[in-house]
């Protein structure tokens, strides 16, 4: 008789990033959305289209928070997606570990840099 593998009792292998990675790309998805429309309120609603104007903006320390926490969420749905890319298509170890180190140390280098533009305006 052949082994179902269809219901509660199948063999369920793997690294199960599954449903969290897809929550945290929805989650950090929406939240992007928000701070383009945020963005985009106080871009038109701006009397003072100067770089005066924006830095104002940027200056407000809820604006840096929410600046930050939407720019991180960047970081880490960008690092979800492009792990994935990498596990999907590269298929020596040795390469797709040096592909995935090199993508995190971008993302860590790329978050240094927001936090010291954030917090130098």
């Amino acid at each position: 008789m052949a082994k179902n593998n269809i219901g509660p009792k199948r063999l369920v292998v793997g690294a199960h990033y599954g449903v969290k990675d897809w929550l945290a790309q929805r989650v950090t998805a929406i939240v992007m959305a928000i701070y383009t429309i945020v963005l985009l309120v106080s871009f038109f609603s701006a009397h003072n289209f100067s770089y005066e104007g924006w830095a104002g903006l940027f200056s407000q320390q809820w604006f840096k928070l929410f600046s930050l926490v939407t720019l991180f969420g960047l970081f880490y749905h960008a690092w979800v997606g492009i792990r994935d890319i990498w596990m999907d298509y590269i298929k020596p170890v040795g390469v797709r570990l040096a592909l995935q180190i090199a993508t995190l140390l971008w993302l860590i280098a790329c978050a240094a840099w927001t936090v010291q533009i954030l917090w130098s305006v």
